[in-house]
């Protein structure tokens, strides 16, 4: 309730004063990032989003998108205004029903005022009507959108939702999704979750996925163009949705007889992860050009480049990992890193164990001794990489390394224990490097500052004594190289964005 004050002079200012509420006159803008030391702008301040409706429509032959998002949330602060993280042409934003004024800022900054203040604690509902070109915008130099010969993809880390659909881009505001895509018959749209239906009405075919599940942003994809889908379930019962695209070419055969076995891998990583934690699973591939897959929830992205050698089984164990590391728990802050990548090389290696191409204590061995101490390798620090040295390799193999070190000091029983323990703790949440040393410190009963200190924070390669401690390395000379070797290394660079 407004109420209008006529008072004249000096008197009707003081006045007027006094009549604005305290609780009004307190109301702020929301911060324009979440707080991240390596991505400031990223995120925003002020709310908690609980779900994502898009309602989307794409043409293929122009890129052109044009979107209805209706965004869930609830304030955490008493706003006067409020960001989304977002690129394209905004025509209309509404706040709990009524207009809301709006205006950009920045490099990916949509600022939204509405027309009355919002107080702590309320449920607000945002829609946001908006088109444009996704492969025509770039911020801080880059698209995460990939265009393709017959559509386009939204997938990256840290960073993928500005391009399709106004967000509170930061792991740490997690939400439901469901993501309707509209596009020209024969072509497929593909999303996270399941596929609750699919309609055709005068040239146009509309897909309407579900992800019921909390769900980081980059963990969110679309992907649009000419899929040739495949369906299964897993032993458990989980159904399994793949696509790739109809124009792969050399690389379709290698790419199907590894993402085709998503199925039997999900089902192994259970006895070591736990339940798997979602009621969908798939991976697509597209046509693109790029070369790094990413765990998209439910259904991990990989690019064609990840098959160009053949069969890659390994990248696929990677990225199912991240299901349980990186996506049911997601990292509290970027720098947190270690906890995605560090257990989803891990379980790399447990596959090379599985398969007899070598054990993981001699993909340690291996990785440790390939390494000298003066290489620059060592002087990343995987508990903290820096936004530059995010997606670095020591971030995966030294992180990996840090994980072994841990199995060899608590024992085979207590580490277990540890990998299956850890998703069920911090399940549909978020968690840092040091929560993970707390958890572990708790199951094992033993102090391990000093052993992650040694693995993921000091810049330089452990020594000897320390080394052998942790049974990384036995002899002064390089060990043999495990038969799995290549192939790992051949995902690499499966997030060098």
């Amino acid at each position: 309730m407004h109420r209008r004050i006529i008072v004249p002079g000096a008197l009707g200012a003081a006045s007027l004063m006094l009549a604005i509420p305290a609780s009004a006159a307190a109301h702020s803008p929301g911060a324009p990032g979440i707080g991240d030391p390596y991505y400031p702008a990223y995120g925003n301040g002020g709310y908690d989003v609980s779900h994502y409706d898009l309602r989307l429509k794409y043409r293929p032959d122009t890129d052109r998108l044009e979107g209805t998002a209706t965004i869930l949330a609830r304030t955490t602060e008493d706003l006067s205004r409020f960001n989304l993280d977002f690129l394209l042409d905004v025509g209309e934003v509404r706040v709990n029903g009524a207009k809301a004024s709006f205006t950009t800022s920045g490099e990916h900054e949509l600022e939204i005022t509405p027309r009355s203040p919002l107080r702590k604690g309320t449920p607000v509902t945002v829609v946001v009507r908006y088109s444009g070109v996704p492969s025509s915008e770039q911020a801080y130099g880059f698209t995460s959108w990939h265009r393709t010969p017959d559509g386009g993809v939204a997938a990256n880390e840290p960073e993928a939702a500005w391009w399709w659909f106004p967000s509170n881009d930061h792991p740490l505001d997690k939400a439901t999704y469901d993501v309707s895509v509209q596009v020209p018959d024969g072509t497929q749209a593909i999303s996270n979750g399941t596929l609750q239906s699919t309609s055709s009405r005068l040239g146009w075919t509309r897909w309407n996925w579900r992800s019921d599940k909390p769900q980081a942003t980059y963990l969110a994809t679309l992907a649009v163009g000419r899929f040739d889908l495949t369906t299964g379930t897993t032993e458990s019962g989980i159904p399994v949705v793949n696509a790739y695209s109809k124009d792969l070419g050399a690389h379709d055969g290698a790419a199907r007889a590894s993402v085709e076995r998503t199925g039997e891998i999900a089902d192994w990583l259970v006895g070591y992860f736990g339940p798997y934690p979602f009621n969908a699973l798939g991976g697509y591939v597209p046509n693109t050009d790029t070369g790094y897959a990413l765990e998209t929830q439910t259904r991990p992205f990989y690019s064609p480049r990840q098959f160009a050698n053949g069969s890659n089984v390994s990248v696929v164990v990677h990225e199912l990992a991240h299901q349980w590391y990186g996506d049911l728990v997601s990292v509290r802050g970027w720098k947190d890193i270690w906890v995605n990548e560090g257990f989803a090389r891990y379980a790399q290696w447990l596959w090379s164990e599985r398969e007899g191409e070598g054990t993981a204590q001699e993909l340690a061995d291996y990785t440790y001794a390939s390494h000298p101490a003066d290489d620059p390798f060592w002087t990343v620090r995987p508990g903290d990489p820096g936004p530059e040295n995010q997606f670095d390799i020591a971030v995966y193999d030294r992180g990996a390394l840090a994980v072994h070190a841990l199995r060899v000091e608590v024992g085979d029983e207590d580490f277990f224990a540890i990998l299956k323990g850890w998703p069920a703790r911090y399940a549909h949440g978020n968690a840092s490097v040091a929560d993970f040393q707390r958890y572990a410190e708790e199951v094992s009963g033993k102090p391990l500052a000093a052993l992650f200190d040694t693995w993921l924070f000091q810049p330089s390669k452990p020594d000897a004594p320390a080394a052998r401690a942790a049974s990384l390395a036995q002899t002064s000379d390089v060990p043999a190289r495990p038969r799995s070797w290549q192939r790992i290394a051949a995902t690499n660079d499966v997030h060098g964005h």
